[in-house]
């Protein structure tokens, strides 16, 4: 028979090994939980992100309407070579010179000149105009984004190109009396230029897009010099100016004889005549 101590142990290893496998079980268990909890939240959040991204996409427009423009002062060590490297510059990225103005004071010489580009070819054209500078003093770009603008304009001119077709067609159809088709005639009328005011302002926004605009100043510095407060003529130019009213005279007398030649006729002959009668005597 076995003593009551080895029952006593024999029942403290069972009753461990079975809390042990019971401990197990419910960890097991356990983590099967937070997995399946972890991936049903994962994929949750994945799914409000592409319904976001979607959302956010569909607001962003195809093409944005964006009118560029800036202006800038550079100071350069010659304006005559610098100008000509700016307009190679124009010409390279299918630019022109619109407007130029040069100016010479005791203190400077500038070249203002304003210069439209094609909208892609905007920043490069800065970036390389910025290049034969030495100096810049400012650079400003501005930009204005006329998308909604355009949009909203061309979804009117539509809806006025239908409304347009729907009166042209009572026109051909349903008017018969002289007042009915006066009166839609006049509303035909209106319905025209307010389609042609949207196609202008279309028009206008396209090109506004297109090209951008680039006003540019470039100045060099010159040495101060004091501006004389009198001026002496030299020998010289006395000469010539003497010269000049000489010859301004002998014209002045010849175009005066011309003028007055029917009166030199008339004299011409009394003289002759009077010599006649001296003779005679």
């Amino acid at each position: 028979m076995k003593t009551p101590s080895k029952k006593f142990t024999l029942k403290s290893i069972i009753v461990a090994f079975a809390i042990i496998v019971l401990s197990s079980c419910q960890q097991a268990s356990y983590k099967e939980d937070l997995a399946m909890e972890s991936v049903e939240v994962t994929e949750d959040y994945q799914a409000v992100d592409e319904n976001e991204a979607a959302a956010t996409t569909a607001n962003v427009p195809v093409q944005l309407k964006i009118i560029k423009s800036a202006s800038a002062r550079y100071k350069v060590e010659d304006v005559k070579k610098a100008t000509e490297q700016v307009k190679a510059m124009a010409q390279k990225y299918n630019g022109y010179v619109s407007d130029l103005r040069f100016e010479n004071n005791l203190y400077e010489k500038q070249n203002r000149f304003t210069i439209k580009v094609p909208n892609q070819y905007f920043d490069v054209l800065l970036d390389s105009i910025a290049s034969v500078a030495v100096f810049t003093e400012y650079e400003n770009i501005t930009t204005q984004d006329v998308t909604e603008e355009y949009l909203d304009l061309e979804s009117r001119l539509a809806t006025k190109k239908e409304v347009k077709a729907r009166y042209e067609e009572i026109l051909r159809k349903n008017a018969k009396t002289v007042e009915d088709i006066l009166a839609t005639e006049e509303k035909l009328r209106r319905l025209q230029e307010e389609i042609e005011a949207a196609q202008g302002r279309l028009k206008y926004l396209s090109s506004k897009v297109s090209y951008s605009t680039v006003q540019i100043d470039l100045y060099e510095a010159v040495q101060y010099k004091d501006e004389p407060k009198s001026y002496t003529k030299s020998f010289f130019d006395k000469a010539g100016n003497g010269f000049n009213f000489g010859w301004n005279l002998i014209e002045a007398i010849v175009i005066g004889l011309i003028h007055i030649w029917p009166v030199l006729l008339v004299v011409i002959g009394l003289v002759f005549f009077l010599r006649l009668k001296l003779r005679k005597k």
